[in-house]
Order: C-alpha cells, then sequence, then structure tokens
C-alpha cells in the first residue's frame, strides 16, 4: 500500500474527495516526520509508537575494496508495534 491508495481507502470509508483525503495523509505523514526531528517520541493508541534512536559512529568495510571505514554517527526512526497489530499479524 501506498500514500495514494492509503488516500483512496480514506476517501472511499468517509466519503471524501480524493484530494481531501490525499491532503490528510500528507499532513499526517508531516506532523509524525516533523515530531520526530524534533526529537519526540510519537505515540498511537492501538498501532504503535515511532521513537528516535541514536545509532553512535562505528568502523565498518567498503564492500568493494575490504578497507576499514569510519561510518559516521546518524539517527533512526524505529517503529514498535501495538499489541493490537502483533495480534492482528500473528492470529491464534
Amino acid at each position: 500500500m501506498n500514500t495514494s491508495d492509503l488516500a483512496d481507502k480514506i476517501a472511499a470509508d468517509h466519503g471524501l474527495t480524493k484530494g481531501t483525503a490525499k491532503s490528510v495523509v500528507e499532513t499526517v505523514l508531516k506532523a509524525i516526520t516533523e515530531a520526530a526531528a524534533s526529537g519526540a517520541e510519537i505515540s498511537l493508541a492501538g498501532f504503535g509508537k515511532f521513537k528516535v534512536q541514536d545509532r553512535p559512529a562505528r568502523e565498518g568495510r567498503n564492500p568493494k575494496n575490504g578497507e576499514t571505514m569510519q561510518i559516521a554517527a546518524s539517527k533512526k526512526l524505529a517503529f514498535v508495534a501495538a499489541k493490537a497489530v502483533k495480534d492482528a499479524l500473528n492470529p491464534v
């Protein structure tokens, strides 16, 4: 499923135009991105949590020539699914 598919589903379920639904989806994604960029944890009840995690600098290898290289520190966005989502993915 991509952004357009999600917007189409929202439009169909709530009687909105596809353009309005796409705007809503883009606004939600932008809000999540902005919150994550500020370091905030995003918690969506019944769906899961987005957390920003720091990845320290580390040593790695260049796969092309095998030379050792430094990989810079970075941040990543991790997602932890809520119990309801886990249960939906793994029914008993």
